[in-house]
């Protein structure tokens, strides 16, 4: 197996792993918050996503099945974010009048957590959810371990900025 396939087998283990905590806190709370159409995260970014080499593959090959006209949009909308100089910061791959994210399937851990791990004892969550917590009305929730997930995607290499990964232009030139 190669560096590269062992680096995509790596992050599918943590995406299940992620997937299987959501899916259990969805499960025991079917009115969560976090789903389509609510895209406050995505338009309220601290700063554009860091991405391992493995999780860029994915949005990437994910960026080239969009249509030619989307393409164009969100390319448009990461040079604009390169001449933004302070956040909050929206995300490229956010359909504005829907909430949803062009890339669902392949958005990145930090978009997949987000709302439902914790670091450290701090939420990373928006204030709905945090006005939720302060109410504790999520006292029985048994949030994931983002510092666990963190280590992981550590263990994938080296990360950029999606806006560093988009500037190497494709998958052909990038080299870590």
């Amino acid at each position: 197996m190669t560096h590269e396939q062992q680096g995509s087998s790596r992050l599918d283990q943590i995406l299940l792993d992620v997937e299987q905590r959501v899916d259990s806190i969805l499960t025991q709370r079917s009115d969560w918050l976090c789903r389509k159409g609510c895209d406050g995260c995505c338009r309220r970014l601290a700063e554009p996503p860091q991405l391992t080499l493995p999780e860029w593959e994915r949005i990437w090959h994910a960026f080239l099945e969009l249509s030619e006209p989307l393409q164009r949009t969100i390319r448009a909308r990461v040079e604009t974010l390169r001449t933004q100089t302070h956040g909050p910061f929206s995300c490229p791959f956010l359909q504005h009048h829907e909430g949803a994210c062009m890339i669902y399937a392949a958005r990145p851990v930090a978009c997949r957590t987000y709302g439902f791990y914790r670091s450290r004892d701090q939420g990373l969550y928006c204030k709905d959810i945090q006005r939720e917590v302060d109410h504790r009305s999520l006292d029985d929730v048994v949030w994931g371990n983002q510092d666990v997930v963190d280590l992981r995607l550590k263990g994938l290499g080296s990360t950029r900025s999606l806006l560093q990964w988009f500037r190497d232009g494709s998958m052909d030139s990038v080299t870590l």
